[in-house]
């Protein structure tokens, strides 16, 4: 015998609908993000130096850059679904819990929208 409504079966959902594809969202990150980190400090601690002409003209090469901003936007993500998760556990207040999902949803929006910017312009702009 079930709990679960007979639609619930049929989709293979829990109670909340998608907690499961929230877990799993989130582990598929975390296991993304360990290549790319290691990449990332590698790349870091081979450069002669990390002055402005150096990692533009690293970051310039297709592959890092391509390598950089999906670093940036898995952390951002992976980020953004532990937020989530965190709020949605101890904020009990239905309008606070909403509210603070909306912010959360939008800051690290911003945040991840500025790093990119940030990868971009240093990726494609001058050596100076």
């Amino acid at each position: 015998m079930s709990i679960k409504t007979p639609l619930g079966r049929v989709l293979g959902l829990g109670a909340a609908g998608g907690g499961a594809h929230h877990w799993w969202v989130q582990r598929v990150s975390a296991v993304a993000l360990v290549p790319l980190g290691a990449w990332f400090v590698i790349s870091l601690v081979t450069l002669p130096d990390l002055g402005y002409r150096t990692v533009h003209g690293w970051l310039a090469e297709p592959l890092h850059g391509v390598l950089m901003a999906l670093l940036v936007l898995t952390a951002t993500y992976h980020a953004w679904l532990g937020v989530t998760v965190v709020i949605e556990d101890y904020v009990p207040q239905t309008t606070r819990k909403v509210t603070a999902l909306l912010v959360a949803q939008f800051l690290h929006l911003a945040v991840g929208a500025g790093a990119l910017f940030a990868v971009l312009k240093v990726a494609l702009g001058s050596a100076a």
